[in-house]
């Protein structure tokens, strides 16, 4: 069948693309150059550990937590609406960041930053699906989308770098000023509105329970990292798991579900949301650690730490044009899982990590362009099974899964770096330093830093060194533990080989030919059923 001409996208839809892609620059920016800021932060502020890993964090637990209910409310009231209200918030509480007083007060308005970047990300997405109904078409501006989170991830580093080498941390919170004053300035002019025909009504429930679950299980995850098997800590982990599966079965029972947990019954769609999870997990949770290694460790300025970052993303960038171009040729499963088989190399060089760069460098460029297929096609996988009447809870889910996955990377795989670094300090710590200070510069590499300036350089010289040492050693465990992540990655998006053959030719979307996965199923009102 010949496309109709009204299916393939003009310049207008080609220039709403680069408006969508303002808030995927800044979402992906805004947690790059916090990983710059945390030494100059935590010198102003003076966080403890676990306010360090709340200012890193929360940001993306409230994505995650939010991500669901933004989608769905944008399938109700329009995603162009959500988007901009999304901006107006983002912006406001940018602001609050850049000047708070204290590291509670910064927490807080990273939290308000999280819920409206949750209104950015799923809009975006369900927007770009209407704009582009040619399938070659949505690929590859879809595949542009991720490109800006990639040029966001390359740009961070940059101009933060810049920001802090002349002005104070709360500068780089800044950045999103002029970037969201250009989206709501063109935003309304460029991007049509789009909503479901009959969305239905949306549960305060869910939205409470999607939000307190997330939350309660990285809060006991983070409280048994600091407390070992404490029973508080214990009883918080489980409260969480209960809570999660309270949610789950209200979303069986509902005849609107918040999160339709039907989509989960096609199998491109469910590796797809888990591989998004593991991707996030692993480069999150990597960056966060090579960031502060750079500056901490060995002692780079926050410019030369974000020029040394550079090549990741600018890998990431080249490699997401050349998988998109083989799309046509080999199925995006085999990219993807290629791709991650790749990635293991990256941590296998991350567990040599000494005084040189070059193999820091390396290591996270080989790691983030085996994972930059999954990055660049996932999503894409994710939109093309569900339909089009659910594409703004699909696209939720789908970013839900990668902000969860960084968030959880940061959590659960930075809670284990502090764990390992504080055993590493008790075992190792210079004798003669004072039982206090020895306790402080157990908690963060940054407190240990600041604790050995205040002691004589025959002690204090002594204990900067171990506890650079303690955070290598961190980061070695933290890359070992990354290697079985990727393989099961591999494995399982392998699996989807068959049920994701290569594109057709280039056609409008109501003219696709369903996937195997989809003829397995059937679309009742928005929901997937099995025949």
């Amino acid at each position: 069948m010949s496309p109709k001409p009204s299916a393939r996208a003009g310049a207008r839809e080609w220039i709403a693309l680069a408006v969508l892609g303002v808030p995927a620059v800044l979402v992906m920016m805004n947690m790059s150059v916090l990983y710059l800021a945390l030494p100059s932060l935590s010198t102003s502020l003076e966080p403890d550990g676990p306010q360090l890993l709340w200012i890193t964090d929360i940001y993306g637990f409230m994505v995650a937590g939010s991500l669901v209910t933004m989608g769905t409310l944008g399938d109700r009231l329009g995603h162009r609406r959500i988007l901009l209200a999304g901006a107006v918030t983002f912006t406001g509480a940018s602001f609050i960041a850049a000047y708070a007083p204290g590291a509670g007060p910064l927490i807080a308005a990273r939290a308000v930053q999280g819920v409206a970047a949750a209104a950015l990300a799923p809009s975006s997405l369900a927007l770009i699906r209407a704009l582009f109904l040619d399938v070659r078409q949505r690929t590859l501006a879809i595949t542009i989308w991720m490109m800006a989170f990639m040029g966001g991830g390359a740009l961070g580093p940059l101009v933060g770098g810049v920001l802090l080498q002349y002005y104070w941390w709360g500068a780089v919170f800044l950045l999103a000023l002029p970037a969201m004053a250009l989206l709501l300035v063109t935003g309304p002019f460029l991007v049509p509105e789009s909503r479901a025909s009959a969305p239905g009504r949306l549960d305060a429930i869910s939205v409470l329970l999607s939000l307190l679950t997330p939350l309660t299980i990285v809060y006991g995850i983070k409280d048994l990292a600091v407390r070992g098997l404490a029973l508080p800590s214990v009883g918080v982990l489980a409260a969480g798991l209960v809570i999660g599966a309270v949610f789950v079965r209200r979303q069986r029972r509902l005849s609107n579900p918040l999160l339709d947990l039907g989509l989960f019954r096609i199998p491109a769609f469910a590796v797809a949301v888990t591989g998004m999870v593991l991707v996030g997990i692993v480069l999150f949770g990597t960056s966060l650690l090579t960031s502060q290694y750079l500056q901490l460790v060995l002692g780079f300025s926050p410019l030369e730490a974000g020029l040394w970052q550079l090549p990741s993303a600018v890998t990431g960038t080249v490699v997401a044009l050349v998988v998109s171009s083989l799309t046509g040729r080999i199925r995006p499963a085999v990219l993807m899982s290629a791709g991650a088989a790749f990635a293991v190399i990256g941590p296998i060089l991350l567990t040599q990590v000494d005084s040189n760069p070059v193999i820091l460098a390396s290591g996270s460029v080989l790691l983030f362009a085996g994972l930059t297929p999954f990055m660049a096609l996932g999503t894409n996988l994710v939109l093309g099974a569900a339909p089009p009447e659910r594409a703004g809870a699909a696209s939720a889910i789908s970013e839900t899964g990668a902000e969860l996955g960084g968030a959880l990377g940061i959590a659960v795989l930075g809670s284990i770096a502090t764990g390992v670094y504080g055993s590493y300090m008790i075992g190792h710590t210079p004798d003669g330093v004072p039982a206090k200070v020895a306790e402080i510069a157990r908690e963060t590499l940054p407190a240990a830093l600041q604790a050995a300036q205040r002691l004589p350089e025959s002690l204090g010289i002594p204990l900067a060194q171990t506890a650079r040492d303690a955070f290598a050693h961190s980061l070695h465990v933290h890359a070992l533990i990354t290697i079985p992540l990727l393989i099961a990655l591999a494995l399982l998006t392998l699996t989807l080989r068959r049920a994701t053959p290569p594109p057709p030719p280039s056609q409008p979307e109501q003219a696709t030919t369903p996937t195997p996965a989809l003829d397995r199923n059937r679309l009742i009102g928005g929901r997937i059923e099995p025949l």
